[in-house]
């Protein structure tokens, strides 16, 4: 007797084969049968009119410190994400050392906007090396599994102490040679591979910028010949090389990518999107991944499915009335959101906020769009718009109402009990439509990621990318771009999974892993996210759930039926490559 059959479903079995018709028989956490499927079962599922997909591997999130405290891990779970890999960006939370910590709690809230309030309550600190964090993480259950890349800003400060910090400063030969040993270890303990950073962007809470930013050559290649030597793991980077407009810059980042991928050996992807300030750049960086594979260095663009927005809000982090000192002083003092929310509707404070952002000068760049931008902000529809018009726009709103555009937006901002979510698109979208996007995840040498699951807690909702890839691309942009569906769910399953060596899931066919999806695609769609307070200490995030998901299931056991736990956490920690 099989443990449980899916019947009557139409199978996109990951490899990107054309669908079929057929069942699934699920024995021991197994697929044994694959088409028409005899005998009975423990459990039948009937996937009348829907897709059975492989579950969702998601090679880029930051489950890091979440790990500690919480095994659903949403919004990843609930988004039909079986197998997610985390420690991306060069940050995380080992090595580590007791007196790093408060200052790796920082540096983690200042790059990937998790409270550092909840970091310091749920962390659990149960280990120094990277071998002791994926013994700890062994040591609990979730709903999907786990694998965790060596980060390059944890290993510099845990092996140059307060030097590693400051991007100026360059380790000695020999910090270098034990920076290269800690990867190995790591590796043979199961790490996925090493990743780092080398944006500016990413910054501690006290606005300094990462350690890793400057790293040289000397540091880079020595930890890259750890991975050649050991012959594990990959790298994930991310590099200022898609945002700028400087060619030299970029051919320089794009120069020392590519001596990574030749001295390590191994795979190798890297972040790619579209900025305002470079929007053809992407182009150039695709023709430059196409020269690298065909001199035989396995390298690959990340790509994001929609555009990473922020979303906007008087109950979350951003809005564009932080700079009033009054709503400073109201947010700071505040003793729960509902207080805030209150304060902020008395008429008084009004007429302060909105005075003191009239008055209020910008300095430039991202501080202008975020103020003064009401043409880029958008409010969150149910199911979420991620192509919005200008004619959608909270500026066109305000004119049509023939209102001052800050007095409307702050108003509009009050709605929904001061919990109405605004969306502001700021990368992906240089042109006002998703034709770049779709050019990027249809290129060859892509993998499907930066979805940031379990990070950017009050400003961004990006866990849900894969909900957006299959909702969205499967049916078309309203540009009218689209991709096969069947390439779609290959992307966020087994070329995914073969990326970072898990090579018994991400197909539904005999032998792998019963991770699936059994998905009613007519009906899969985005809700706004909401603003819950669910993380340790009381933290605020951003909970996005979605619709047209009957079940997924992880090694055989399903854990959400209708977008609900069902309680089982089967997933568990994985070290380095998975076998057929």
């Amino acid at each position: 007797m099989h443990d449980l059959i899916i019947r009557n479903g139409t199978i996109v079995d990951g490899t990107g084969a054309p669908r079929f018709a057929g069942d699934v028989a699920i024995e021991a956490g197994r697929i044994v049968a694959v088409g028409d499927v005899s005998g009975p079962a423990h459990r039948t599922l009937d996937a009348e009119g829907a897709l059975v997909t492989p579950g969702f591997v998601d090679i880029h999130t930051h489950y890091d410190g979440q790990v500690s405290w919480d095994s659903v891990l949403a919004p990843s779970s609930i988004n039909g994400v079986t197998s997610a890999a985390m420690g991306n960006c060069g940050v995380g939370f080992a090595p580590a050392r007791a007196d790093k910590h408060a200052w790796l709690i920082q540096l983690l809230e200042g790059v990937e906007d998790i409270p550092g309030t909840a970091l310091a309550e749920g962390l659990t600190w149960d280990w120094e090396s990277f071998p002791d964090y994926l013994d700890a993480i062994g040591r609990r259950s979730y709903t999907m599994d786990l694998g965790a890349h060596l980060p390059h800003a944890a290993l510099r400060a845990y092996v140059m102490g307060d030097r590693g910090g400051d991007h100026t400063a360059e380790p000695t030969e020999a910090e270098i040679e034990r920076m290269a040993a800690l990867t190995a270890e790591a590796l043979e303990a199961g790490a996925l591979g090493f990743s780092t950073s080398r944006t500016h962007v990413h910054r501690s809470r006290d606005g300094a910028n990462i350690g890793t930013l400057t790293a040289g050559d000397a540091e880079l290649l020595g930890i890259a010949q750890a991975l050649r030597r050991t012959n594990k793991g990959v790298i994930q980077l991310i590099s200022d090389a898609y945002l700028t407009a400087d060619d030299d810059f970029a051919r320089a980042e794009l120069a020392l990518i590519r001596r990574l991928a030749k001295t390590s050996g191994r795979r190798l992807s890297f972040t790619v999107q579209q900025t305002a300030d470079a929007p053809e750049r992407w182009k150039d960086i695709y023709a430059e991944i196409e020269a690298m594979t065909a001199d035989g260095l396995p390298v690959s663009a990340q790509v994001a499915p929609r555009p990473i927005g922020a979303i906007l809000s008087f109950a979350s982090t951003t809005n564009p009335f932080i700079v009033s000192p009054t709503y400073r002083e109201i947010a700071q003092t505040s003793r729960s959101i509902e207080q805030r929310l209150a304060r902020l509707a008395d008429p008084e404070a009004r007429t302060k906020i909105l005075a003191e952002h009239a008055a209020f000068s910008a300095p430039g760049g991202f501080v202008v769009v975020l103020t003064q931008g009401f043409n880029r902000m958008f409010r969150m529809t149910d199911p979420v718009d991620y192509e919005p018009t200008e004619d959608q726009s909270i500026a066109a709103e305000a004119a049509r109402a023939g209102r001052p555009v800050a007095e409307f937006a702050y108003d509009v901002l009050l709605e929904d009990g001061g919990r109405r979510l605004l969306y502001m698109p700021l990368i992906n979208y240089a042109h006002g439509n998703l034709d770049a996007v779709h050019g990027m995840m249809t290129g060859p040498h892509t993998l499907y990621g930066l979805s940031d699951g379990g990070a950017h807690c009050g400003t961004i909702s990006d866990g849900s990318f894969p909900t957006t890839t299959i909702g969205l691309w499967a049916k078309g942009s309203k540009s009218g771009l689209k991709a096969p569906l069947e390439s779609l769910v290959h992307g966020y399953t087994q070329r995914n999974a073969r990326h970072v060596g898990w090579l018994d899931r991400g197909v539904v066919a005999p032998g792998y892993l019963a991770d699936l999806n059994v998905i009613a695609l007519d009906d899969l769609a985005l809700s706004p996210p909401k603003i819950v307070q669910d993380l340790p200490a009381g933290g605020t995030r951003l909970l996005q759930t979605a619709r047209g998901y009957r079940w997924t299931l992880k090694s055989g056991t399903v854990t959400f039926e209708n977008g609900a736990w069902t309680g089982e956490t089967p997933g568990r920690l994985l070290r380095g490559d998975q076998a057929l």
